[in-house]
């Protein structure tokens, strides 16, 4: 994708409801769609068990398949002529995690979601920002319907669609090119970290081109990390490069 169109960012004082441009009928929801499961805290003695549908998971769940749904249908307006082929990585970019996660920066979610304690929601620490965004989605969906789900998605997205002029490749798949072009070996993975229960698991890469920095990446899938990671250590190439 291009270089990102920046949203501006809210003015202080703003609710979040006004941020989103939404007041829902059901605020329980939006309450849910804020809370990461971590910050129900641990088991103690004296407390009854974290119900296991607690927290934000079930909404992010849906989130997930309106954006998908929403911004393929957009795809297919914006981009008319092309194939199953082209529309498929934009696809990919478009709901990515580090976009997820960047959009949920630009609206301020990190002053709204409710963590554990020690745990951080930045636009580099993605997984935490990213779930939120889908979660926020899919309280719009379940308060307002599709059409409120459409109208934000729709007002956060329109630019990142139209800024991807070219089909994005994917990060791997780019870094690999890059490597080869210079006479480089192919780059080379590792797994650094395997954490989280079997329902969220976290996944963090490394990945290493010879000659440069390590660099890492996260995420919910090991394809997922592994694609982070790239993205990382090819923008820092290229950033360098310039």
């Amino acid at each position: 994708m291009t270089e990102r169109q920046k949203t501006p960012r809210r003015p202080l004082g703003q609710s979040l409801e006004q941020i989103l441009d939404y007041r829902f009928e059901n605020p329980s929801l939006l309450a849910e769609a804020l809370t990461h499961r971590g910050s129900l805290g641990a088991l103690k003695k004296d407390r009854a068990p974290v119900s296991a549908t607690a927290g934000n998971e079930r909404l992010e769940f849906l989130g997930d398949r309106v954006l998908g749904l929403v911004v393929a249908d957009a795809l297919l307006r914006t981009f008319p002529d092309e194939n199953e082929g082209d529309l498929a990585p934009r696809l990919a970019a478009l709901v990515s995690a580090p976009t997820l996660a960047q959009v949920a920066a630009d609206l301020g979610l990190e002053d709204h979601v409710k963590l554990a304690r020690g745990q951080t929601a930045t636009a580099t620490e993605t997984a935490v920002l990213a779930d939120a965004c889908e979660a926020i989605i899919g309280a719009l969906y379940l308060d307002g319907g599709l059409p409120a789900a459409e109208s934000f998605i729709i007002g956060r997205w329109r630019a990142l669609i139209k800024a991807a002029i070219v089909p994005p490749r994917d990060s791997k798949t780019a870094l690999q090119e890059w490597a080869q072009g210079r006479g480089l070996p192919l780059p080379v993975y590792r797994v650094v970290e395997a954490s989280g229960p079997a329902h969220a698991p976290s996944f963090t890469m490394a990945v290493m081109v010879q000659g440069f920095p390590e660099t890492v990446g996260r995420g919910r899938t090991k394809r997922l990390a592994t694609q982070a990671a790239a993205a990382v250590l090819l923008k820092s190439l290229l950033e360098h490069a310039e």
